[in-house]
């Protein structure tokens, strides 16, 4: 058996493996983090992780321009960061104005995550389906 062959039949095994890992891992966490925290570097924390998705966003683009396939895997991994970016925007915000807010570019986020998804699986026009 060939070494790639082994490796693909054994990758389903690690990442289940490591999902099984992390639920613990998660108990820890939620029985030893703070309730709030001071974080050094918030803007560029954010400004990073918009910038990740701008980038996915354009790299996608320019990949379906020229009809590259590969714009399904940015499209995949730009998906999974407008979910983030969601997520990470609702979970940190206060209450009032600032949720309102966030909650609205959820929407926004989460409509870019299902076109992305969309791509990425084929289901948009002009996209032939695997045989």
């Amino acid at each position: 058996m060939r070494a790639t062959a082994t490796v693909r039949k054994k990758w389903p095994w690690v990442l289940l493996g490591a999902a099984a890992l992390l639920v613990p891992w998660m108990v820890v966490l939620a029985v030893t983090l703070p309730g709030s925290a001071r974080v050094d570097n918030w803007p560029l924390a954010w400004i990073g992780l918009d910038a990740l998705m701008a980038t996915g966003c354009a790299a996608t683009a320019l990949l379906g321009l020229r009809g590259d396939p590969r714009a399904r895997l940015t499209a995949s991994a730009t998906a999974s960061v407008a979910v983030l970016d969601a997520w990470f925007d609702i979970t940190t915000s206060p209450t009032g104005a600032p949720l309102a807010e966030a909650l609205l570019c959820a929407v926004a986020e989460g409509a870019l995550a299902g076109a992305c998804v969309c791509l990425a699986v084929g289901k948009g026009r002009g996209h032939r389906q695997a045989p």
